[in-house]
């Protein structure tokens, strides 16, 4: 398990030294790059140099107690060490496990975040717009950058379809696993025999593609413009501002019409069509090698119940790791970290668990 942090601190070590080069500051990319691997390897390299002293410490006190010629009361004082630093050896040696799990490459990406109403009708578009603030006021919270890249109203408020494009530190790694489907039990308000009801919303997480990841080709594209409309269908803008873009040769299509501006409602549903692109092509690669990169805490299929938001109960259940909290109100405001942390968690452990089969 240990055979490579002789390499990692070599690697780190070079990579402290590049980050300090005048020339490697002039290039923003590589810099930004090197800089988020010397963020990845300085925990590993840390837990590394206090494992090495304190096996060093271990061996040392070791050696006292076998040594017959020994002062007894330095002997003693070693006995009340030994059992001490054997524990501190095997936590940090459990932290250098975790922390040596492969990481998902994909983890420091941003995201496009796509919520769509599902089974409910006008309750699950409601739910669907309690989703969308959620997820912002948890960006919010974060230091994240949020834009409203597409939404479609419905006609009692809530949202038929919502995209977001969120940008920060680690957004990809914590909020990969809220794909699938989020599940309302509550009485809405137009129910007058105060029966629970019961809706879902969709929710994609897809990391941000970039130019150089997802090649479009401008012959594979048909781009039409139309005037955008609200909910109902009414016309909300005399220009044709709104942007059509259908990729041909997979067939999905992306509709913006926020932006008053043609050009910006073009760019975003460009964004939108290479993320959907860009999953669809990890999606293909993950199904050829299903057993090496299989999700540890659910397949991630929109189609699999992820959680329930029980209003009468004010719980939220999180059904892959079995997380009940009940605080539904404060989790509807963004704070999120609870099931964050436990999904990543139980993630790790399974892929470390995983791991250790494998190399048994």
């Amino acid at each position: 398990m240990f055979g490579n942090l002789e390499e990692i601190k070599v690697r780190f070590e070079e990579v402290t030294r590049l980050l300090s080069d005048p020339e490697v500051a002039r290039d923003p990319a590589r810099y930004i790059k090197l800089g988020k691997e010397h963020n990845h390897l300085s925990p590993i390299v840390s837990a590394y140099d206090r494992y090495a002293k304190i096996e060093h410490e271990l061996e040392s006190q070791q050696e006292i107690l076998d040594d017959p010629a020994e002062d007894p009361e330095i002997k003693q004082l070693a006995q009340q060490e030994v059992p001490t630093l054997r524990t501190d050896l095997e936590q940090l040696g459990q932290e250098l496990k975790l922390l040596l799990v492969p990481r998902d490459p994909l983890d420091d990406s941003n995201i496009v975040l796509e919520i769509r109403a599902g089974t409910g009708g006008d309750e699950a578009a409601l739910f669907a717009g309690d989703l969308l603030k959620m997820y912002l006021r948890y960006a919010e919270r974060q230091g994240w950058r949020s834009e409203m890249l597409s939404s479609s109203l419905s006609e009692v408020g809530g949202f038929k379809e919502a995209i977001l494009g969120i940008e920060g530190n680690e957004v990809y790694k914590r909020l990969k696993f809220e794909s699938g489907v989020h599940r309302v039990q509550r009485v809405p308000q137009t129910e007058t025999q105060g029966r629970i009801h019961t809706s879902a919303a969709t929710v994609a997480v897809m990391a941000e593609a970039e130019e150089v990841e997802v090649e479009l080709n401008p012959n594979d594209l048909r781009i039409d413009v139309f005037r955008s409309s609200g909910p109902g269908g009414q016309s909300v803008n005399t220009t044709d501002s709104a942007v059509r873009v259908t990729h041909q040769p997979s067939g999905i299509v992306v509709q913006c019409q926020d932006e008053k501006s043609q050009h910006k409602n073009k760019s975003k549903a460009m964004k939108i069509l290479r993320a959907r692109l860009y999953e669809r092509q990890l999606a293909e690669q993950q199904q050829e090698q299903a057993a090496q990169r299989r999700s540890m805490v659910g397949t991630g299929d929109r189609s699999e119940r992820i959680r329930t938001y029980n209003f009468p109960q004010g719980r939220v259940t999180d059904h892959r790791i079995g997380l009940t909290a009940y605080k539904l109100s404060n989790i509807l405001q963004g704070e999120l970290d609870e099931f964050v942390d436990g999904l990543l968690a139980h993630d790790e452990a399974e892929k470390l668990k995983h791991g250790e089969q494998e190399a048994s």
